[in-house]
């Protein structure tokens, strides 16, 4: 699965992992919504564990094609 860069573009309905932050597992959940604007977005994320939050683009923060979508490179969908 690419990570995010700005070549990649995310849409509604992808998946999203983080990395977790020492001794915890990585956090996994689903985009619902894209914010701001191309090269400054950040993402609305329903995680696993059902709370939302707004994710910012970085090191670490993978993104992958949700269904029905294909990524680049053919990379797979994240579990939910």
């Amino acid at each position: 699965m690419p990570t995010k860069s700005a070549e990649t573009d995310a849409h509604r309905g992808d998946w999203i992992e983080t990395r977790g932050v020492h001794g915890q597992a990585p956090r996994r959940g689903e985009i619902i919504e894209v914010l701001g604007r191309e090269r400054h977005e950040r993402y609305r994320v329903r995680w696993d564990e059902q709370h939302e939050s707004i994710v910012y683009p970085a090191d670490g923060v993978i993104v992958g094609p949700g269904p029905g979508r294909r990524g680049r490179g053919g990379g797979k969908r994240a579990a939910p």
